[in-house]
């Protein structure tokens, strides 16, 4: 399986419409628009995993492809980096 980053989509996408934008290049196995926490909006990218040789035809066919009026970015999904411990902000032990 892969994991596909999908960035710049417009405001206005829906779970269907991207669905039905990747369909023609393989089975979908999970699809994610990611939204603000706070305010529910959407954030203009989302994920979806495909097989391997699904995710590299998306990639090829969808990468720069024009999506209601925004040029898409498909890629495969990063590892989200970990920050390093949860101590203080101020670098550093206990300061008393």
């Amino acid at each position: 399986m892969t994991k596909l980053f999908v960035g710049n989509l417009p405001f206005s996408a829906t779970e269907q419409s991207v669905r039905a934008l990747f369909e023609p290049h393989g089975a979908i196995q999970s699809l994610a628009l990611i939204t603000d926490r706070e305010t529910g909006h959407p954030r203009g990218f989302g994920f979806i995993e495909m097989s391997n040789a699904d995710a590299s035809n998306a990639m090829q066919a969808l990468n720069g492809k024009d999506f209601e009026g925004r040029a898409l970015k498909v890629n495969e999904a990063q590892a989200k980096e970990r920050s390093g411990g949860g101590g203080s902000r101020n670098g550093g032990g206990n300061r008393y």
